[in-house]
């Protein structure tokens, strides 16, 4: 099976090609340039370099955020179009999820998130189990003060993960200590051959009604439900 990946939920642009788990090609990039304009390229650039054409495509696995709401947004539409008119299954993974892969020969909890400004994050607390991806928490938009006390009362070593690690590590040390396990810095960058492995294990979803994994409202449309409810 023949499996295109595509990640543009953050920074980073990430796309793979795998052939069931075997990882034939990639490119990752981690710099602030529009997502929009560098993506297909990338995507004709690999399927280039591997000897491959979309037709020869047997599934699209896409990252789903949480994430920058452009950014998801390009990834989903880019995905869903091409699974649409090449007639083949589409597959969306959490953002957070394709970190946590990271993790996978990590006993303790991991703690993948993305900054959401204003003290916020994304994130959510899984665990490996049988070489399996177990959820322990749901995954939230929530103030980081309140995820690191809530694994302070664990009492046990947690993974942390993010590319964003460096906005929250000094709060990260001083509740947790010598419990925060911080990898060096390719571990915090997501991999778009492991979001391909995530997704074999998952359903298929429905090209159309495929949706992002926004955890809340973009501000603008906050901002007019608040408007909306005031006139009332």
């Amino acid at each position: 099976m023949n499996v295109l990946t595509i990640d543009t939920s953050n920074q980073v642009m990430g796309v793979a090609i795998l052939q069931d788990e075997i990882v034939i090609g990639e490119i990752v990039t981690n710099i602030t340039k529009n997502h929009s304009v560098r993506l297909m390229p990338a995507i004709n650039q690999l399927m280039e370099e591997v000897s491959m054409t979309p037709d020869q495509l047997d599934k699209i696995v896409v990252a789903k955020g949480p994430g920058s709401y452009t950014g998801v947004r390009i990834g989903l539409s880019t995905a869903k179009s091409m699974a649409w008119a090449l007639d083949i299954p589409v597959v969306g993974v959490s953002s957070l999820e394709i970190l946590a892969y990271h993790g996978q020969f990590f006993n303790g909890y991991i703690c993948p998130f993305f900054d959401a400004r204003r003290g916020l994050v994304y994130t959510g607390i899984y665990q490996w189990q049988d070489q399996q991806l177990i959820s322990v928490d749901e995954e939230k938009n929530i103030l980081m003060v309140d995820v690191l006390d809530r694994l302070a009362n664990e009492n046990q070593e947690v993974l942390f993960l993010s590319p964003d690690l460096s906005l929250h590590l000094e709060q990260i040390k001083e509740v947790l200590g010598e419990k925060a396990v911080i990898p060096a810095g390719p571990y915090h960058i997501p991999n778009p051959s492991f979001l391909g492995l995530a997704g074999l294990s998952k359903e298929v979803d429905n090209t159309h009604t495929l949706t992002p994994n926004y955890l809340r409202l973009a501000e603008a449309e906050a901002n007019w439900l608040k408007a909306q409810k005031g006139k009332r």
